[in-house]
């Protein structure tokens, strides 16, 4: 009886230490989705009505036959895929050279982390003038070294455009995965590896049979927050291109800001909203799931 009005109390000691927690998710998610949700069943359009209609789930039918919705998710896809597939490479590289040991560690380690801590849309603004179809250095570089005649428009192609934010975005936030996944690497053992090196495996065994099985849980979590990011870009492609050219790097974000504050419909603009919110609450349960058998395994 002892235990188990012990374990009550530390039970509603553990509740009421969460319960601040979740009063705050609440108002800073629940009620402005719930709010979102509400508004996506009227519609009211600025420009021409004075007042809101009730239209019941009408704004998610023309969601359905929105070919922009349509082409802003894809560029979203695309750009997201991309980034964090790059980003989790890259990453992975940097913080296996990270933590090997070497005089200056410490200074490479602060250096490396630098471009994350640069504001985006100042970052953005410089990658801007970096892409710069007349003054860029990157069209400069590939003058003097003989590879091109004339300078590339870089963000007035729609193709290129694209390749211009990846490179920016991968820039920017290779140092957040890198670092979640050093913390990873420090917590691994060199035991491990020494005995595994005695039994004849080599560099590329280890680290796929010891680093990669051990580290997994934190690569889930490195690519479900890059995932939300990436996927609620807004920022990086309102500076360097603002969904340009023609749509090619409009994202959803864009397209929501678009939909809200150049064109006043605010019900049509609510249920982009929601319906992005829902894709990202299932990417996030996915991971979850993943990273609870990952865990499971270890265990």
């Amino acid at each position: 009886m002892g235990t188990s009005n012990i374990e009550r109390q530390e039970k509603n000691t553990g509740w009421l230490m969460v319960i601040p927690a979740l009063l705050i998710l609440a108002l800073v998610f629940i009620y402005p989705i719930g709010r979102a949700f509400w508004l996506s069943l009227f519609t009211q359009n600025l420009g021409t009505q004075l007042q809101p209609v009730f239209a019941g789930f009408d704004n998610y039918v023309r969601m359905v036959g929105d070919g922009r919705f349509w082409q802003s998710m894809g560029n979203t896809a695309v750009f997201t895929v991309f980034s964090v597939v790059l980003e989790l490479i890259l990453g992975m590289g940097i913080a296996l050279i990270l933590n090997q040991s070497f005089r200056g560690r410490g200074i490479v380690r602060t250096i490396a982390i630098l471009p994350w801590a640069l504001p985006t849309a100042i970052m953005g603004l410089a990658w801007a003038w970096i892409f710069n179809d007349q003054y860029g250095v990157v069209n400069d570089l590939l003058q003097r070294l003989g590879l091109i005649n004339e300078g590339i428009n870089w963000l007035g192609d729609p193709t290129l455009a694209m390749v211009s934010l990846i490179i920016a975005d991968v820039w920017k936030t290779t140092p957040f995965i890198s670092v979640i996944l050093l913390a990873g690497l420090q917590s691994i053992s060199k035991d491990l590896y020494e005995a595994h090196a005695i039994d004849g495996a080599n560099s590329w065994q280890s680290f796929r049979q010891i680093t990669l099985p051990l580290i997994m849980p934190q690569i889930l979590i490195a690519m479900l927050f890059r995932f939300a990011q990436a996927f609620g870009i807004f920022d990086l492609v309102q500076v360097m291109t603002g969904g340009g050219p023609g749509g090619a790097t409009e994202t959803v974000s864009i397209y929501i800001y678009a939909t809200v504050m150049r064109y006043l419909d605010f019900g049509y603009g609510s249920a982009l909203v929601v319906v992005t919110f829902l894709l990202l609450i299932a990417a996030v349960a996915l991971t979850a799931f993943l990273l609870v058998k990952v865990r499971t395994r270890s265990d």
